[in-house]
């Protein structure tokens, strides 16, 4: 199967793309989203890797030819958790957050979180290939993120925001002049996950109290999160009050108690 194949895509704005991985039927199923920019252009997460990302943005012409953009692709990681960082490999420049570094260069499918089934992948990108044989593949970042980073992409720049608690080196980038927010898996409209290897609620909650302070103080308008739908301000206040109100001693027992079920199903299936 080609690339222009498995991966379709939409304009959502100017220069703004999104990308899915059409034979990948999962709520894990991540959002891709590119973005052209003056000088610089960049993609937010990679999905799986299954089929060459890179391929499909060049074949597709999303990008344009200028010739003022000569820096190849910068594809960031929102987190290194597979259904994100599974083609980041692809790209000559990659950047996560410095406490995931360590992870993505390892090819450490345990904090990646691998966990992909056959029933997932309704058409196989090859023939005889199966999800057993996935893995997520080693890659040195060439662009290591911090909290106050900016990446400038000439006629816009966006602001790293560290928000740890799915997973510890979570981060957002804000968008503040247009006032997107790209969220990853810290914010989106469905059942948010708190239970994997090094997630914390604790981190959870008071990354929903920073993006709450960012829709009262209007500097976010539209959310491009990980997984599911857009959505606006209204919705993110109300998704992380939700959180944080529902994060008393009963969820953390559970979320404790569900994190040690996935640690095990982990190791016993990646290492």
């Amino acid at each position: 199967m080609s690339s222009l194949e498995w991966y379709a895509h939409k304009s959502v704005g100017d220069g703004l793309f999104w990308i899915q991985e059409r034979f990948y039927e999962s709520s894990n199923r991540a959002n891709i989203w590119v973005i052209r920019g003056s000088h610089q252009d960049v993609v937010i997460d990679a999905g799986l890797g299954l089929r060459s990302l890179p391929e499909y943005i060049k074949s597709t012409g999303i990008l344009g030819d200028d010739p003022q953009r000569k820096n190849p692709i910068l594809a960031i990681g929102t987190h290194v958790h597979f259904d994100h960082s599974g083609g980041l490999h692809q790209f000559q420049q990659v950047g996560v957050h410095k406490a995931e570094v360590e992870a993505l260069a390892n090819g450490d499918n345990f904090e990646m979180v691998t966990w992909l089934s056959d029933r997932e992948i309704v058409e196989t990108p090859e023939p005889g290939w199966r999800a057993r044989q996935y893995k997520v593949k080693a890659i040195q970042p060439t662009h290591i993120l911090q909290e106050g980073d900016v990446i400038n992409l000439g006629d816009r720049q966006l602001s790293v925001l560290h928000m740890p608690g799915h997973s510890r080196g979570s981060i957002c980038l804000h968008d503040a002049e247009n006032k997107l927010l790209f969220s990853g898996d810290v914010v989106y409209d469905g059942p948010l996950i708190d239970w994997l290897p090094h997630s914390h609620v604790g981190d959870y909650v008071r990354s929903f109290e920073k993006l709450q302070s960012l829709a009262e103080s209007e500097e976010v308008e539209q959310v491009l999160p990980g997984h599911y739908n857009t959505f606006g301000a209204k919705r993110l206040q109300r998704l992380a009050s939700n959180y944080i109100s529902g994060a008393g001693a009963c969820h953390r027992l559970s979320a404790c108690a569900l994190r040690q079920v996935a640690n095990i199903a982990l190791r016993s299936s990646c290492c």
